[in-house]
């Protein structure tokens, strides 16, 4: 089977994704090299957790706004109604309301700063 290992964030600021990135999750930004271009590694949380890190670097060309040309990556959350909200409040937009997925939980997806689309969930088995 193959498993989501490493995920990469491309932005358009990188700046700013670090400062929504950072105040929505927690989430921790390490500059790896700046030639030939700025690359950042992105640590979600401690190795001894389940989870995975990844990357990110400055978007190459822009977002034509014809569709979702995007891999999904989702993340956990405990309170999902409060992440949203405060994705909202640091720039993002919500891209597909909460909403249940029965027996698993709740799950709604933003638009970051950047325009990148990311799954938050909740586990929740009596989701209806």
């Amino acid at each position: 089977m193959g498993r989501v290992v490493y995920f990469e964030i491309h932005a358009e600021d990188p700046a700013r994704a670090i400062q929504f990135y950072s105040n929505l999750l927690g989430w921790k930004f390490t500059i790896l090299h700046e030639q030939p271009m700025a690359y950042w590694n992105v640590t979600t949380g401690p190795d001894s957790e389940p989870g995975i890190n990844g990357g990110m670097h400055q978007r190459m060309a822009p977002i034509t706004g014809l569709g979702v040309c995007s891999f999904v990556c989702t993340t956990c959350v405990p309170d999902l109604d409060s992440v949203v909200e405060k994705a909202v409040f640091l720039g993002g937009q919500i891209a597909l309301p909460k909403m249940p997925i029965p027996g698993i939980g709740w799950l709604a997806y933003i638009k970051d700063t950047e325009g990148n689309i990311m799954g938050l969930t909740q586990p929740d088995v009596n989701a209806k």
